[in-house]
């Protein structure tokens, strides 16, 4: 259940992401100014992210300094460590249509 607003805003973003892009993933992130950054998986040859790993990647290239929370939805599989390795404290969600979102950490 989320209880913040804003993480609602992150469900939001994530589930729209993802249809509009057509992919098999994707994520939301807000870092602990409010900034909001979206992401979808990344498959070359040379490179292989899921949308949590890229969505974190993004944020990274804004120079970051922390995370509140990430969505992400489609594929349930996605390596969060890369958050919590990051940000212990960031809140984890995986939300689904419909369904009510499970926090992951």
């Amino acid at each position: 259940m989320l209880n913040n607003p804003e993480d609602q805003k992150l469900v939001t973003l994530a589930q729209a992401t993802l249809k509009r892009s057509g992919a098999k993933q994707a994520a939301a992130l807000r870092d602990n100014t409010g900034r909001t950054y979206v992401a979808v998986p990344v498959d070359s040859p040379s490179l292989v992210l899921d949308a949590v790993e890229a969505v974190f990647t993004v944020a990274m290239s804004s120079q970051i300094n922390g995370i509140e929370a990430v969505v992400f939805t489609g594929e349930r599989s996605a390596k969060t460590a890369v958050i919590s390795e990051f940000a212990p404290t960031a809140a984890i969600f995986f939300a689904n249509d419909g369904a009510v979102p499970d926090k992951i950490a």
